[in-house]
């Protein structure tokens, strides 16, 4: 099959100037690209006059190893002109995993990355066990896009260790055989190993994530399996032992490229003003790279919304008082909120931290039955209204709408003035969608779109070519895809075609689709009107193609990170 694409602006992943000219897709390679093509021999030809032709765009930070056994269109993200997702960040999936131990991988999912207990349960095909079955599974089930895959920390520890990994140090013994596991993995195709260290990740039942109660020695221990492999990218969330300025250590001592996540503005403590925050996060990055140090920064284009249930309260998990509420089910923690003695215990911590006027005036009613007066007003604004605590206001608010009130809050990444330095510094390395987790609470994946209209039309932050190169061949190069990110004959042909003029995404919409009957935060998109993965074409004029030919046009890239 040879399809040529005519008369687009091509952009090509490299970071150089555009330029008007044509693209030969021949089977599932890029043929030839340059200004006037022969039409001669082409099966297809599209003219695409007034679109910027692009390689499909990356996403390094996805939690999709759930979804991907039950929805193998990827979306949201197949929507917004990605063609690649990258699976098992910061340390978290579900391979590998025993059948005895499915419940306590779910509810960890539940508690750290915000996804449906029910959905998980109801949807994830369990037709694996071991971490190559894992992908072995995801390639004959075939997906809309390209797949790769960390080995996480969490579920290696769980696999060897039980309901023991959430609370000792390993032994020896242990150790050996998690760094078997993802020698193993990584042989198979992994493209890396991932943990995490963020002292607010908390797992099954209140407890911490297992990555969490690894030693620096364990930790280190299992990334140089990528060290003895030759191959493979170091994904961690940082925490102790694992700062941002330990982290160029870290890569020289395994040798090996690390990736750790975030590196965000408008992070502080209490009552802190946004001129006093301002800088934090190019100091962060300063800490964690210099020349030839290997370490890849995240960063995110968007600012970080969540919208909360005080079932699954993650804007509160860093307090300690919080720690009671999640040794819950999420089903059944509404009766906490009845306890005042709890309530009190909460409030004061809050105090102790100074979480003041600066704080609550992030904090808002977004989705209510009975309260929709409050919409939109800063809860900051309602307690002094009302006399109350910001706290007890939500409690009673949600309390009237039997708890099913949606809250938002501006987490961080507010701050454009600095995170417009952090987009123009090539150290920063674009991620933390968190696409497929979170899914009741916010919808990130959009970040190519929003890239697109927010930073390069709307604000003339970016060059278009420099968005581009941040979604393809910045990323492809960091990890090691190295037939994908470019547009350059010989390679894969990923490629998306999209109006600059219009490209952007549209409000969030909450839609009832997940297994088990859960609901998510979507947002469809305007203006990427062509895309290709692996020379088959899956959205033609703005709308997905749900052929099975489509659906199954991804690879499970297993030769990434050498």
């Amino acid at each position: 099959m040879q399809t040529l694409l005519k008369n687009g602006l091509v952009v090509d992943g490299s970071g150089a100037d555009g330029y008007r000219g044509d693209v030969r897709i021949v089977d599932d390679r890029l043929a030839e690209i340059g200004p006037d093509l022969p039409v001669a021999d082409a099966d297809e030809v599209l003219d695409v006059d007034g679109l910027v032709v692009a390689p499909g765009f990356i996403d390094i930070h996805t939690h999709y190893d759930a979804q991907i056994t039950w929805d193998r269109d990827l979306t949201p993200s197949s929507w917004y002109g990605i063609t690649t997702v990258v699976l098992g960040n910061c340390g978290f999936g579900i391979a590998p995993t025993r059948p005895k131990g499915r419940e306590v991988i779910a509810r960890t999912l539940e508690n750290v990355e915000g996804m449906s207990y029910e959905a998980l349960s109801a949807g994830i095909d369990w037709s694996f066990e071991t971490f190559p079955e894992y992908l072995d599974a995801l390639e004959s089930g075939g997906s809309r896009l390209n797949i790769a895959a960390f080995v996480g920390h969490t579920p290696v520890r769980t696999y060897v260790m039980g309901e023991d990994a959430s609370s000792r140090a390993a032994t020896d013994a242990e150790i050996a055989r998690m760094r078997t596991i993802v020698r193993e993995a990584i042989d198979a195709g992994a493209i890396g190993f991932s943990s995490s260290r963020e002292i607010g990740h908390w797992g099954a039942w209140g407890r911490p994530v297992p990555s969490r109660v690894a030693t620096a020695d364990e930790v280190m221990a299992l990334a140089s399996e990528l060290t003895c492999a030759g191959r493979g990218i170091f994904g961690i969330v940082g925490g102790p032992d694992f700062w941002a300025n330990d982290l160029p250590a870290v890569a020289a001592r395994i040798a090996r490229p690390v990736t750790f996540g975030a590196v965000l503005t408008g992070r502080g403590s209490g009552d802190k003003r946004e001129d006093e925050r301002r800088g934090k996060a190019m100091a962060l990055l300063d800490q964690s790279f210099y020349v030839g140090s290997n370490v890849y920064p995240q960063i995110t284009c968007r600012p970080i919304v969540h919208r909360v249930v005080l079932r699954d309260p993650v804007c509160f998990y860093k307090l300690q008082s919080f720690a009671h509420l999640l040794e819950l089910p999420a089903e059944e923690r509404e009766s906490m909120y009845d306890d005042a003695a709890w309530r009190n215990e909460v409030i004061a911590e809050m105090n102790e931290k100074r979480w003041g006027e600066s704080t609550w005036k992030n904090f808002s009613v977004a989705e209510s039955v009975n309260h929709k007066d409050l919409v939109g007003i800063p809860l900051s604004v309602v307690a002094v209204q009302q006399g109350k605590h910001p706290f007890e206001v939500m409690v009673a608010v949600a309390r009237g709408d039997y708890f099913q009130t949606r809250f938002e809050q501006k987490a961080a990444n507010d701050d454009e003035v600095e995170l417009a330095q952090l987009l123009n510094d090539d150290r920063t390395i674009l991620g933390l969608s968190d696409a497929g987790a979170h899914a009741s609470q916010l919808c990130d994946a959009c970040f190519p779109t929003y890239l697109l209209s927010h930073w390069v039309r709307d604000l003339n932050v970016l060059s278009l070519e420099k968005a581009v190169w941040r979604m393809t061949g910045q990323p492809a190069a960091a990890y090691g895809f190295s037939d994908r990110g470019r547009l350059e004959p010989g390679l894969a042909a990923d490629v998306v075609a999209f109006d600059a003029t219009t490209v952007a995404h549209l409000p969030l919409d909450r839609v009832v689709d997940l297994p088990g009957g859960g609901d998510r935060l979507v947002a469809r998109s305007v203006g990427v009107e062509h895309v290709w993965v692996n020379g088959r074409i899956i959205r033609r004029n703005g709308a997905d193609i749900l052929t099975n030919r489509a659906r199954s046009a991804g690879r499970v890239i297993r030769d990434a990170a050498g």
